[in-house]
């Protein structure tokens, strides 16, 4: 499976974002999908997932702030990013959870808050 985000950007705190990841490739076999995030010098982190029931998780750092959707059919998921805060700067990822194999992380997507 080969999966691109994109959607990242400079906003302003407060501010909102929505990023896109597509999926091409074997997509019959994900679950549960998630987006993660890399800020500079600290580890990945999940932020949010979905299964295909539509079951969300949500880290506490984000929760009703972060919405998680997906459109099963077209191989897209989507994140929706309300009242962005500085901490939130980091290369968002999306991926299966459990993560797939190093190579299935693709090159993120960076977003940027300002503060």
């Amino acid at each position: 499976v080969q999966l691109q985000a994109s959607g990242g950007g400079l906003v302003q705190s407060g501010g909102s974002l929505t990023l896109s990841c597509a999926a091409s490739g074997s997509t019959f076999s994900l679950g549960v999908m998630a987006w993660y995030r890399q800020a500079p010098g600290k580890q990945r982190e999940a932020v949010a997932s979905m299964s295909r029931g539509g079951r969300t998780n949500y880290a506490d750092s984000v929760k009703d702030r972060f919405t998680i959707s997906r459109d099963i059919a077209k191989n897209m998921l989507f994140l929706q990013m309300n009242s962005l805060k500085p901490e939130d700067t980091a290369v968002y990822y999306c991926n299966s959870a459990p993560a797939g194999p190093p190579a299935s992380w693709g090159q993120g997507t960076q977003v940027t808050v300002s503060s």
